[in-house]
């Protein structure tokens, strides 16, 4: 496994993280895990050299947070533990968003969750559009300078919201964001016309999701064939029905010729943008792990890239 600094702060996280939306009780997806299944999973992560783990304090209405409590006893330095704070935790007023009051109560409830005194990286999950950025970045200033928080970063923030809170950073000395997560992948490069330019810049980390596209990307979705049954796409066939082939079977031959597979290109190529500090993946299995670690080996030469590109369409 590969180790790269976390944008300009001098945090090495894994090449390729672990994505945990999926442990816990999680109604959108056919699968969720329980603590046995995540313990495995942690596991196999740490043995892979996989040691940034990412989730949310509303990931399983918190027990994503719990079961990788759990599973890291005994474990803790050897993994950075990314979550986020934002989505709803409760009734009534002060339980969502990113407010002092509401980050100050979840930074807590998240410590007490995955038994720790210390989060490695704290993000905003999303867009607060009441909130005045200064509010959450002098919340989340204090937190750093009370120890409960290592490193601060976002989620899902536009490059002008990115700017706005790097300018806010600036002048009110205050502490600033080293990475951003926005969906990225081979077959979704919005974020390059913008983000990515601006984290090239200002020394932010870009740690994708999505990179497999909702398993687009995984080699097992063919054309004018149905969704594998227990499959994510079985359940939202949206993406399935709206797919590219001729772009995916063009990038999976592309992959079969070299010697590996679709999945390894999606990670492979993603991290072949300076910016992307850590792509994070989901996974079911220690077998998944294991290939999803694998494809952080495979480095793209500058001719790879121009024969992706042309596949591309660019």
């Amino acid at each position: 496994m590969q180790y790269r600094r976390l944008g300009n702060s001098g945090l090495e996280v894994s090449a390729i993280g672990l994505g945990t939306n999926n442990f816990g009780d999680n109604s959108r997806w056919p699968f969720h895990m329980g603590p046995d299944e995540v313990q495995r999973l942690i596991d196999a992560s740490l043995y892979a050299g996989v040691n940034t783990i990412d989730t949310a304090n509303a990931y399983g209405a918190g027990r994503s947070e719990e079961f990788i409590g759990l599973a890291l006893e005994g474990k803790r330095e050897q993994a950075i533990i990314a979550t986020k704070v934002y989505g709803r935790m409760g009734d009534g007023p002060n339980r969502e968003g990113l407010s002092r009051k509401a980050i100050m109560h979840e930074v807590e409830q998240s410590l007490g969750r995955l038994r720790t005194d210390y989060i490695d990286l704290y993000q905003l999950h999303q867009v607060d559009n009441v909130t005045p950025i200064e509010e959450t970045l002098r919340a989340l200033d204090d937190l750093v300078r009370q120890g409960k928080v290592r490193y601060i970063g976002c989620s899902n923030f536009e490059a002008w919201r990115m700017c706005e809170a790097v300018w806010t950073s600036r002048t009110a000395g205050l502490t600033p964001m080293v990475a951003v997560q926005p969906a990225y992948s081979l077959l979704n490069r919005e974020v390059e016309k913008e983000l990515l330019p601006f984290c090239d810049q200002y020394g932010v980390g870009v740690l994708p999701y999505f990179p497999l596209e909702h398993g687009l990307l995984t080699g097992k979705y063919k054309r004018s064939e149905k969704a594998p049954e227990g499959s994510r796409l079985a359940v939202n066939a949206g993406p399935l029905e709206s797919a590219n082939f001729d772009v995916i079977e063009g990038l999976e031959s592309f992959s079969k010729e070299r010697g590996h597979t679709l999945l390894e290109l999606a990670f492979a190529w993603l991290l072949s943008r300076p910016s992307v500090s850590s792509v994070i993946a989901g996974a079911t299995s220690p077998a998944q792990i294991q290939a999803n670690a694998a494809s952080a080996d495979w480095q793209l030469s500058e001719q790879d890239l121009g024969e992706i590109d042309a596949i591309l369409g660019d």
